[in-house]
């Protein structure tokens, strides 16, 4: 019997079955049809001894088919059935493990009456991370095998289980090297020829003792205190159905739980941010055969907090670095800096002390750009002055051999600008790391007007070989994230002036589950960093024709007010401990005055949230109206993963979505009335116009 993705053959008595479903062997439709039917096949057979179940590829089956979860009709029913019958079967069913074996296929593995595994193999349960629970029998069948403190640990957290502590756990019975099929048809055999007595998961008994008990305490405490991720109570029910309940009871409770999570917000929100991340890594446009420039070394001018937080990403995955400098004691103060780091994480046992040395190792200084020259990749980090880079740019164009990829790590500055600075604009890129480089996961990456094709592919390969995740934004002031920061930091200000208070606003914000308000996190940042940008637009000629443009920043720079690390800013801080100031409402107050704002005494938090997401999402609109994203998902990629934005929202445009593309517009043209428009802050982009028109999601939509 054989379909496209799943065969089965009878070879000398024991029953062999096959899924081949790449590249990851998901359990899509057909696969459990497949399966089903070769089951059936094998049930029919009664001459036939066992039954080896594996995979062909890399993997063995590294989860459910996730784009399936979006249609009404899903039902996890069918396969749990399908396992079930597996369980019942008196013959021994084996399953021979490589690769990935997740979700979906651990619940297919622990089914099973034998699990061998290859030394290499890796064990989990991910489904958390998409808002769900293994709703396929796994928070049955896993505390039954591995105790409920690990069965929660690994369910609740969604980590990975090496073979061996699998093994420990009693997750597995066998660790072999060797060809996954052979290793099963020889397993098979021994069971056969030994009569081993078949082993089935569902009538393990929990072991539920007072590790247990607390366990799941512990797990309830924690899912009580985290009410936007639904999927943790659930599990703790589900677990806990597994301790109290026959296994046919608990089967019911966690597919009920299963079926009201896969239609919650929440898990909508994750399951649309895993595609639109894998999305965001790839470049739209025509498929074009381009091949990536080879990256052995790479070279970092400027060893300050963010060219010492590049150079670790570029460590961390072994990768040699360069770091320039020009005096001896930023050099060294650079380099202990990223020793710092790396003892730390060693002292938090994240590290090894040998790992910490092999990396610190991969790290050079240098005074001299000479020591650049054999770099395949060199990348400025510079402070943000547009001269102070264009310097370093034209510079590198002299320095850097031929082929070699030239970078900018600016913010806000105009790539094309520095591009055209190194004489060479074709290998130069933006990348846009943010800070702590060695933490944040995104990396905004910066396609110029003459950047060559194969150099924006290596840039993307690179990027995910040190772990980050990559969005492809063109050039404008900001980028995506930075762009889309602007009118959310310019209404944050004018309610400043208005007689809103700094906790008041991040409240009202960090309700919808940021990870902190607009005031909080300036000071977090640097009231500096920010003002100093804003100066510098005011300089080029580049921010609107109002006098009220974002002089709170301003004025708090004028003062000395930098934030946290001045122990002023919008808050005054104990320690990292932000504290409302009542200066900074005088500030406020006396701002408004020299500039004829109206003060009010009562500002609602709906009209905050309104003020500063709406604008937000309007800006994110436009940035995809004028092609500078590709994807509304890029957006909000962009946001989850470099700015706090709530991963349960699925981001900014995904929200939008949520709150109704009619309802965003006609409230941006409710405050032009109010407050007036002259300098079009309340203009919803024509794309956004267009859309709520005709009725149509930002999730549908698309450039092309």
């Amino acid at each position: 019997m054989s379909t496209n993705v799943v065969s089965y053959e009878n070879c000398g008595g024991i029953g062999l079955l096959l899924i081949s479903n790449p590249p990851v062997n998901a359990l899509s439709t057909e696969v459990i049809t497949g399966l089903r039917s070769a089951v059936s096949t094998f049930e029919a057979e009664g001459e036939t001894k066992a039954l080896v179940i594996y995979c062909k590829g890399r993997t063995f089956v590294a989860g459910g088919d996730i784009a399936s979860f979006e249609s009404p009709e899903f039902d996890t029913r069918p396969f749990s059935s399908l396992l079930t019958r597996l369980d019942a079967f008196q013959r021994p069913v084996i399953a021979t493990l490589h690769g990935t074996v997740l979700g979906g296929g651990l619940e297919l593995a622990m089914a099973c009456h034998y699990r061998i595994a290859v030394p290499d193999a890796r064990f989990g349960m991910p489904e958390v991370k998409l808002g769900l629970l293994p709703g396929s029998q796994g928070t049955q069948r896993l505390p039954r095998l591995a105790g409920v403190p690990l069965a929660l640990d690994l369910i609740l957290s969604g980590r990975f289980l090496s073979a061996p502590d699998a093994l420990a756990a009693g997750i597995i019975d066998e660790i072999v090297d060797g060809d996954p099929l052979a290793l099963g048809i020889a397993a098979a055999e021994r069971l056969v020829r030994t009569r081993t007595p078949v082993r089935r998961s569902s009538a393990m008994k929990v072991v539920a003792d007072a590790a247990a008990t607390q366990a799941l305490a512990r797990a309830a405490a924690a899912a009580g205190k985290k009410p936007a991720y639904p999927a943790l109570g659930a599990i703790v029910r589900s677990v806990e159905a597994a301790v109290m309940l026959p296994f046919d009871e608990g089967e019911e409770i966690e597919a009920r739980e299963f079926d009201q999570l896969r239609v919650s917000g929440a898990s909508k929100a994750l399951r649309h941010l895993f595609f639109a991340e894998r999305t965001a890594a790839r470049i739209a446009g025509p498929p074009q055969a381009v091949g990536a420039r080879e990256v052995r070394s790479v070279g970092i001018v400027g060893a300050g907090t963010m060219g010492g937080g590049i150079a670790m990403n570029f460590a961390n995955a072994g990768i040699p670095v360069v770091l320039v400098e020009t005096s001896d004691e930023a050099l060294e103060r650079g380099l202990g800096m990223v020793r710092k780091n790396y003892e730390a994480s060693a002292a938090k046992g994240k590290l090894s002390a040998e790992q910490v040395q092999k990396r610190t190792r991969l790290l050079k200084g240098s005074l001299d750009y000479g020591s650049l020259s054999n770099c395949d990749l060199v990348i400025e980090a510079v402070f943000e002055s547009l001269q102070v880079k264009k310097d370093v740019c034209a510079r590198l164009g002299e320095t850097c051999k031929p082929g070699a990829i030239i970078a900018t790590n600016t913010s806000t500055l105009d790539v094309n600008v520095l591009a055209e600075a190194t004489g060479r604009p074709a290998d130069v890129v933006g990348l846009h790391f943010f800070s702590p480089a060695n933490v944040m996961r995104l990396l905004e990456v910066v396609r110029a007007a003459r950047t060559a094709p194969d150099v924006l592919a290596t840039a993307m390969q690179i990027a995910r070989r040190i772990n980050k995740v990559p969005v492809i934004s063109g050039v404008c002031y900001g980028f995506i994230g930075n762009r889309m920061l602007e009118p959310y930091m310019r209404e944050t200000e004018f309610l400043l002036l208005e007689g809103a208070l700094p906790q008041q606003i991040d409240a009202a914000i960090e309700s919808l589950g940021m990870a902190m308000g607009p005031c909080r996190m300036s000071d977090l940042s640097g009231i500096d960093i920010g003002a100093k940008v804003v100066i510098g637009q005011a300089e080029a000629g580049a921010l609107p024709p109002d006098p009220n443009y974002r002089v709170v920043v301003r004025r708090l720079f004028e003062l000395g007010r930098n934030g946290q690390k001045a122990q002023a800013g919008y808050y005054r801080y104990e320690g990292r401990t932000p504290l409302p100031d009542p200066a900074v409402a005088t500030i406020c107050a006396d701002l408004a005055r020299q500039h004829g704002i109206v003060r009010r005494s009562v500002i609602p938090d709906q009209e905050i949230i309104q003020r500063l997401m709406y604008t937000l999402i309007n800006e994110g609109i436009q940035i995809l109206d004028e092609g500078i994203s590709y994807r509304p998902g890029d957006v909000d990629v962009v946001w989850t993963a470099g700015y706090g934005f709530p991963d349960y929202r699925g981001g900014p445009m995904f929200m939008a979505d949520q709150i109704g593309l009619s309802e965003i517009k006609d409230t941006l043209d409710h405050f032009g009335r109010v407050r007036g428009n002259e300098f079009g802050y309340w203009t919803p982009s024509n794309l956004l116009k267009s859309l709520a028109a005709r009725g149509q999601r930002l999730g549908s939509w698309s450039k092309d």
